[in-house]
């Protein structure tokens, strides 16, 4: 029985190396610790990615290995997220909402939610959402609940940190105490948020467990996967 599990994770900040990359890198190395997991980011700061034009190509026209008429970075993207077994994105906290590059990002997955050749290809999977909030009540749960709204919408499993944090994935706070205070000395002050971090890590943990779970149970029907 093959238990490998693919954990794929993205960052939607336009800021390179910034707190948004630093938290995803947290609960990489921490997914990455488990037996049998292999991590892979992508990072959308670094990515040339345009808008869903909403031409329906990808629902008459797409065949395999043809995603969306639209030619960029999605094309090397898409297989990532079909191959993976398990989802992890983490979007700066912007207005209460996910950011503007996560938005574009998602929005193009409709290639593989109605597309004619990949259709649902996206059922199944594990998801979960991370944020990385300025101040401690600036909108991260509603930043959460953007992006986990598509996830469900689009029949991927959704996992949170459980009692380890935010209900709806995991949180962290950049400023200090999530006061707003500004150290210009420290760049990555959500490194220094150890409830965001410890949430950060069982959102991992979780997300490797339900992956396997899952995986087994495919298996077991004799599915593939």
């Amino acid at each position: 029985m093959n238990m490998e599990i693919t954990l794929l994770g993205v960052c939607g900040s336009p800021v390179k190396e910034g707190n948004t990359e630093a938290f995803l890198h947290e609960a990489l190395r921490e997914a990455g610790a488990q037996p049998g997991v292999s991590t892979s980011e992508i990072l959308l700061a670094r990515k040339k990615i345009g808008d869903c034009r909403h031409c329906n190509w990808c629902l008459v026209k797409q065949e395999k290995g043809r995603f969306c008429a639209i030619e960029d970075d999605m094309t090397e993207i898409y297989p990532r997220l079909i191959e993976a077994d398990a989802l992890l994105l983490s979007t700066p906290t912007y207005a209460g909402r996910l950011s503007g590059y996560m938005a574009t990002f998602m929005d193009r997955w409709r290639a593989l939610v109605l597309g004619k050749h990949y259709r649902g290809a996206l059922e199944g999977k594990v998801g979960g959402a991370m944020t990385v909030a300025w101040l401690r009540n600036a909108g991260p749960e509603t930043a959460l609940l953007s992006v986990v709204t598509a996830l469900l919408m689009w029949g991927v499993v959704v996992v949170t940190p459980g009692e380890s944090g935010c209900q709806f994935g995991a949180v962290g706070l950049s400023s200090s105490g999530g006061t707003g205070r500004f150290d210009p000395k420290d760049r990555l002050g959500v490194l220094q948020d150890e409830a965001g971090l410890k949430s950060a890590r069982a959102l991992a943990r979780r997300m490797v467990r339900m992956s396997r779970t899952l995986k087994a149970g495919r298996q077991a029907l004799g599915q593939s996967g």
